[in-house]
């Protein structure tokens, strides 16, 4: 069985054309900013990075080197890199032009605070169930 990494080169490879470079330079940089990123390979062929839970994908088009973060609503992204899914409540995304030149120190800062809100996330206790009070019909009289 191939490795998630396996199927990503054969992808960018198999591009041969600006969106593979994009891909691999966007993959360069989600390593750097994170080296602890994950990458996995799921939905029949979109690249996942993840670091207690997804960060990112990156999805290829015709047109378009797409990357979403999973809980991108949630991160703070002074540098406007998010051009894409805006309406949205829980992801956004950063759509990548042929022609587009990415800001590495910004794309950096992101993936890393994705990463530290997914970790954040698992830091959290999980609540406890409240006991269960016994109907009025149940209790006893002494």
């Amino acid at each position: 069985m191939e490795s998630a990494s396996a199927f990503i080169d054969e992808k960018i490879k198999q591009l041969g054309d600006w969106r593979g470079k994009t891909l691999a330079k966007v993959r360069e940089i989600i390593h750097k900013a994170d080296p602890e990123i994950v990458e996995e390979w799921k939905w029949m062929g979109t690249p996942v990075f993840s670091h207690g839970g997804i960060v990112c994908t990156g999805e290829t088009y015709k047109n378009v080197v797409k990357m979403t973060f999973a809980k991108g609503a949630a991160l703070k992204d002074p540098s406007g890199l998010f051009n894409s899914s805006l309406e949205g409540n829980v992801r956004r995304a950063i759509d990548i032009h042929e022609r587009d030149k990415v800001d590495e120190a910004a794309l950096r800062n992101l993936i890393r605070a994705a990463v530290a809100l997914n970790l954040k996330g698992q830091n959290k206790p999980k609540p406890q169930p409240k006991p269960r009070s016994q109907p009025a019909s149940s209790k006893r009289a002494d």
